[in-house]
């Protein structure tokens, strides 16, 4: 199923992007280039092709990481000793209001 230019403008729209007519063209035209060749891999036999669990095999199915060593922390006073603004116990950040 191609790509419209009505597909692209639908996608701008939720981007919140604004497209002349010529780009709205071209990533149309893109699109549907990048769908064609997908459609050609598509075509192409995999039946004996062994499903990866990462593009860089072999490569263990769990998480690597370092070992959790408890090491003191910074003091309360050298992390605050160059904010901005601060309390006595935390930095003082502003307000963060979502949009409505």
């Amino acid at each position: 199923m191609p790509v419209t230019t009505k597909d692209v403008e639908y996608v701008a729209a939720l981007a919140r992007l604004s497209l002349s007519d010529k780009e709205r063209e071209m990533y149309t035209d893109q699109l549907n280039k990048i769908l064609a060749y997908m459609e050609q891999l598509n075509k192409l036999d995999t039946s004996n092709v062994e499903p990866l669990l990462h593009v860089i095999e072999p490569i263990s199915s769990t998480n690597v990481v370092r070992d959790d060593v408890v090491t003191p922390s910074l003091p309360r006073e050298e992390a605050l000793k160059n904010a901005p603004d601060r309390t006595e116990k935390f930095f003082k950040v502003p307000t963060v209001r979502g949009e409505r």
